[in-house]
């Protein structure tokens, strides 16, 4: 792990080539939260591909408009949901829709940072 941050809404932490998100229980998830988001990969990603990974441990609500934004960061190519709450993997499904770039759920923390490698990989070759 590179830094973390505790913000009100949530915890990130940042690695190399991606972030790893825990929100906190209770919040929706609003298009205001993308300017943090923004302020963030700008500081340790810029121009260079990364992978959101959201590990959904806390029952929380998703605005999907949010998605329509998220998906305009350039760099970031693809997006991981870890959760096995069927609530969470239906929500997941109808995420997926506005998000237009490569959006999968994940049982585990492991499988989604392996797909998160093989998303990256294609990215720099």
């Amino acid at each position: 792990m590179v830094t973390s941050y505790n913000f009100d809404f949530c915890h990130i932490e940042i690695y190399n080539d991606y972030i790893k998100a825990v929100m906190k229980a209770g919040i929706t998830v609003s298009p205001e939260h993308n300017t943090i988001l923004l302020q963030v990969v700008e500081r340790h990603f810029k121009n260079k591909p990364f992978v959101y990974l959201t590990h959904r441990i806390n029952s929380y609500a998703v605005n999907p408009t949010i998605y329509l934004e998220t998906a305009k960061i350039k760099n970031l190519v693809g997006f991981a949901v870890v959760s096995n709450d069927p609530k969470q993997i239906m929500q997941t499904k109808v995420e997926k829709i506005f998000f237009g770039k490569e959006f999968k759920q994940f049982d585990t923390i492991e499988a989604a940072l392996n797909w998160k490698n093989e998303t990256i990989k294609k990215y720099k070759d």
